[in-house]
């Protein structure tokens, strides 16, 4: 009886400093979760290194932090530098009245007068649409304006997140064969299962990071290039825009693009709308149609409606974490469910 009552209660203390832990690193879990999500993606890279140099993992995982931050890290700070400062540049430009969210509206409502009907049958109010649409684009603005000026005043924990970051995946790729291992004894769900769990988390976290990530940045690029051949201001922060929409499947980049291409045909200049709808809808819809089912939906194993409904509700859920960990939960929960059917029902 007391053997009995004192596993319980070591148990309950289990679970309660478990918990307690897991607060304390609740401010570093973004950190956290993209130091696992980077070790899995460059552990092959890490593997191979330390193949070339021999038993040396201090070496080899230092050699691939040093990768990982010629690829991935450098780039992405220059251009969030670059994205804030045309942020800044275009809210000025709103500011100064070089662009005004009425006329631009006015322009689309006078060219495209079907538009008042459909949404008056959708029970859309237009004698007051025009205002609550200009309000809204320019408190976007300002909100863009105001975020950019505070990721500036936050470079300092932004820094220290990222050095956190980058510590920690130094480790997860020097121990990370040792910590799984460890991991897995300390679970209690069966060893065969953990590691199946262990590999699907492995394999859906490469293929949507990856995947999501070179969608968004050939959708970004091409946005971006077509924005800069037809004069369209912005090109860079458009392009940047578009490359993070392109993380929503389905829609992506095309809540950017079609509406400039409709503006272009407002103001008359039929042929750069022309030329932008079609290549919107021909190039940067094809590098979507092609690369996502073959970088994501392939490798995660998940049919494409599941990835479009998680990776929506993961964003909605987690920001951008969500691309990733939508997908992520979802892989997981089918994978469960298959051990289930499996073990206990005895169906493959």
């Amino acid at each position: 009886m007391r053997d009995k009552l004192e596993r319980r209660s070591f148990l309950i203390l289990l679970v309660l400093v478990s918990i307690a832990f897991g607060f304390i690193l609740e401010p570093f879990w973004g950190a956290i979760f993209w130091a696992c999500a980077v070790a899995v993606i460059f552990a092959p890279l890490q593997r191979w290194v330390l193949s070339k140099i021999g038993e040396r993992p201090n070496t080899a995982a230092l050699l691939t932090l040093f990768a990982l931050m010629a690829i991935v890290v450098i780039p992405v700070i220059l251009l969030t530098s670059a994205f804030v400062s045309e942020g800044i540049q275009f809210y000025q430009r709103i500011e100064a009245g070089e662009i005004d969210p009425r006329q631009i509206l006015q322009r689309l409502r006078d060219a495209f007068p079907w538009i008042d009907q459909i949404l008056v049958e959708f029970g859309v109010d237009t004698n007051n649409l025009k205002e609550r649409l200009s309000q809204a684009l320019v408190s976007a603005s300002q909100f863009l304006a105001k975020e950019t000026f505070t990721i500036g005043q936050n470079t300092f924990s932004f820094l220290v997140s990222l050095a956190l970051m980058l510590y920690l995946t130094f480790f997860l790729l020097r121990d990370g064969k040792t910590l799984v291992n460890l991991i897995i004894k300390a679970l209690p769900l069966g060893d065969e299962r953990e590691h199946a769990l262990f590999t699907k988390f492995a394999e859906v976290t490469r293929a949507t990071v990856k995947g999501n990530l070179v969608v968004a940045i050939v959708q970004g690029a091409l946005g971006g290039i077509i924005f800069w051949i037809l004069d369209i201001p912005g090109p860079l922060l458009w392009g940047v825009v578009m490359a993070f929409l392109s993380l929503i499947p389905a829609v992506g980049a095309a809540i950017i693009w079609f509406p400039v291409s409709l503006y272009l045909y407002a103001t008359g200049d039929w042929i750069s709308a022309t030329v932008l709808l079609a290549y919107g809808a021909i190039v940067i819809g094809l590098a979507d149609n092609l690369l996502r089912p073959i970088l994501v939906g392939r490798d995660t194993k998940l049919p494409d409606y599941v990835v479009l409904f998680s990776t929506i509700g993961g964003i909605v859920l987690f920001g951008i974490n969500g691309f990733v960990i939508g997908p992520l939960v979802a892989a997981l929960f089918m994978a469960t469910w298959q051990i289930f059917m499996k073990d206990f029902n005895g169906e493959l």
